[in-house]
């Protein structure tokens, strides 16, 4: 399926005051993502765009590792976030860009463009590709991280609902196709536990991602769900929750 883009609004919308808290795997892959940037960016950018702010894991850090930024232009679905982002103190010119990235007009080309944790909710990369495309700079550098069809793989083997999500090759193929050259790629698997199922409930709807939204669930539904997740990803740590986050880095030519 795809993602329903006025429900995703609404439960990051929901989520803004626990998201912090609970994105222990978002803040990982956002320190990895950054930490490949500053590998293969071949100088530290100028002008960035970030893709997918929510509330700000990843904007602090550009602007913790890229100190001689000077354009820094940050967008996300959530307008309520722009609130967020603003408080955060950036030396440069930084301007909030509200809406849906796939259908936005973007003000200029950059030498950057990143994103973590979001590309997973877009609904033609193909096409999306081809946009930054004209708006990253020559020898600019495009890097994202986003999630793999292994993610939250607990969820669909009991419901049957999930994203598609895209593999990674399938990812360099679109890259390629748009007419970018892959400067890196690689994928992991991030391994959660808790407590119980109603503790892994509670994480994703703190995180926004309510993976369990939709018609038909009432009381009796979601207590069969919890019961058979205990039982089938109980481990000796706890209740198991997988993520599979990927990371691709690509410059236009």
């Amino acid at each position: 399926m795809k993602a329903d883009k006025k429900q995703i609004r609404r439960h990051f919308a929901r989520a803004a005051e626990t998201y912090d808290t609970q994105a222990v795997v978002q803040e990982r892959v956002a320190d990895r993502l950054l930490t490949l940037v500053e590998e293969y960016a071949e100088h530290p950018p100028a002008s960035a765009l970030e893709i997918g702010c929510c509330t700000g894991i990843l904007t602090r850090r550009i602007i913790a590792r890229f100190p001689r930024l000077q354009v820094l232009h940050v967008n996300d679905l959530v307008a309520d976030f722009r609130r967020q982002i603003e408080r955060i103190a950036f030396p440069g010119q930084m301007e909030f860009l509200a809406g849906d990235i796939e259908a936005i007009p973007l003000p200029e080309q950059y030498q950057l463009v990143v994103s973590s944790s979001t590309f997973h909710w877009l609904h033609d990369l193909g096409a999306f590709f081809a946009k930054l495309h004209r708006h990253l700079q020559p020898g600019g550098l495009l890097a994202f991280a986003m999630y793999g069809p292994e993610n939250l793989r607990e969820i669909r083997v009991l419901t049957g609902m999930g994203l598609e999500y895209p593999t990674l090759g399938h990812l360099t193929d679109l890259l390629e196709q748009q007419h970018f050259e892959i400067s890196a790629a690689a994928e992991t698997m991030e391994i959660l536990h808790f407590v119980n199922s109603g503790a892994v409930l509670q994480h994703l709807r703190q995180t926004g991602v309510n993976a369990l939204a939709g018609p038909g669930w009432n009381r009796v539904r979601l207590q069969e769900f919890t019961r058979r997740y205990q039982d089938r990803f109980r481990e000796k740590l706890g209740v198991r929750l997988t993520y599979h986050p990927m990371y691709l880095l690509a410059r236009p030519h």
